[in-house]
């Protein structure tokens, strides 16, 4: 996982941290890794405010990494 910029733990921060934790979790117990996954949050120079949303950023993936991901998803929808 990549490490997150420090930034205030407001409650949606917190949210979307634990979200990206869950889902490497559960990508790493199919045997899948994305290279990268990061909290991306509105703030631009006001770090004191409270972010009304925080995004789970997946970033790039390779081809192979990206069929095993839809391979994962079919099988789920599947079983």
């Amino acid at each position: 996982m990549t490490p997150t910029p420090h930034v205030p733990r407001t409650s949606k921060f917190q949210e979307a941290l634990d979200a990206r934790d869950a889902l490497a979790s559960a990508l790493s117990q199919a045997g899948i890794q994305l290279p990268a996954m990061d909290i991306r949050t509105p703030w631009a120079d006001d770090r004191k405010a409270e972010a009304q949303y925080a995004l789970v950023h997946l970033g790039v993936c390779s081809a192979p990494v990206a069929l095993l991901l839809a391979d994962v998803i079919t099988k789920g929808i599947a079983g």
